[in-house]
């Protein structure tokens, strides 16, 4: 099973601020169109939230023409630049029959060989998250509804500190009561987030955690506790979540042209009979072609 990951998408007019810095909407179709590239495409695509910058209908107008290209099964949950109510009447109109009709924008997904939960952290008129006492109580009731299923958790915010002081002040509430329903179910193989606009993994309760890089601007990478908030026109990128049966093997991959390549294959011989040899296990042998 392959997961395609974008976030922060931060689609808006014309006239917004950031787009004169980056084009967020340029940016995201770029992504579609590598996404419907892909020689191996994904089983599905999941958006983790800030699909645009305001939460406006205008701007979810405009989300929805650059989705509407992607040719992959797609998944929405909300971030802090959203707005609940206009995106759930977007997705509704996109054919997002998985999001509840009312309530925070919780749902599972249970047709694929892992087990997918969508968590909406978001917080009411605030940039910060939250996970309060009810949405604990969904996710404890769900996660014990399959315990011996993979299960992959996705949402917006984080649950653990960055070392990148201003985001983490915007970051969740209730992360350590969170953290506690996790572990009560071992079946949590993966949780994956956005909002950072970066990178960023750690192990966390018994599972691992990433950010996403976002597919426009990048928050810049500085550790130092008195640094001002910057934003930098950094590679944007998505990730895929590759799961081999056991695992989840994560890639951070741009999805812009690169400036160059060289086909490896193309400095051998007889390519399909080296193909066949590696796969059987035969060594690489020094000299050869491959250095």
């Amino acid at each position: 099973m392959l997961i395609a990951q974008i976030s922060d998408l931060h689609v808006a007019e014309d006239d917004n601020f950031m787009r004169r810095f980056v084009d967020a909407n340029e940016k995201l179709g770029t992504a579609v169109a590598f996404i419907n590239s892909m020689t191996r495409r994904p089983d599905v695509v999941i958006a983790t939230g800030d699909l645009t910058d305001h939460g406006r209908p205008e701007q979810y107008e405009l989300l929805k023409e650059i989705l509407s290209q992607l040719e992959v099964r797609l998944l929405l949950i909300p971030g802090n630049h959203d707005e609940r109510e206009p995106f759930r009447e977007m997705a509704h109109s996109m054919g997002a029959s998985y999001l509840p009709a009312e309530g925070p924008l919780h749902y599972v997904v249970d047709d694929l060989p892992v087990r997918l939960i969508g968590l909406d952290s978001t917080r009411d008129g605030h940039h910060d998250g939250e996970f309060d006492t009810p949405r604990l109580a969904w996710l404890d009731h769900v996660l014990g509804q399959e315990p011996e299923r993979p299960t992959l958790l996705f949402l917006h915010h984080p649950p653990f500190e960055t070392g990148i002081w201003w985001m983490d002040s915007i970051g969740l509430s209730g992360a350590k009561e969170f953290r506690d329903v996790v572990t009560r179910h071992p079946q949590v193989r993966r949780i994956i987030s956005g909002h950072l606009h970066r990178p960023i993994e750690t192990n966390w309760s018994s599972t691992v955690v990433s950010c996403c890089p976002s597919t426009t601007h990048q928050t810049q990478c500085n550790l130092d506790p008195d640094h001002q908030p910057v934003m930098a026109a950094e590679t944007p990128a998505l990730q895929l979540h590759w799961w081999n049966g056991e695992a989840f093997v994560s890639h951070t991959t741009p999805f812009e042209p690169s400036a160059g390549e060289i086909n490896m294959a193309a400095l051998m011989s007889d390519w399909p009979s080296a193909r066949d040899r590696i796969r059987q296990g035969a060594p690489f042998e020094k000299g050869g072609a491959l250095g």
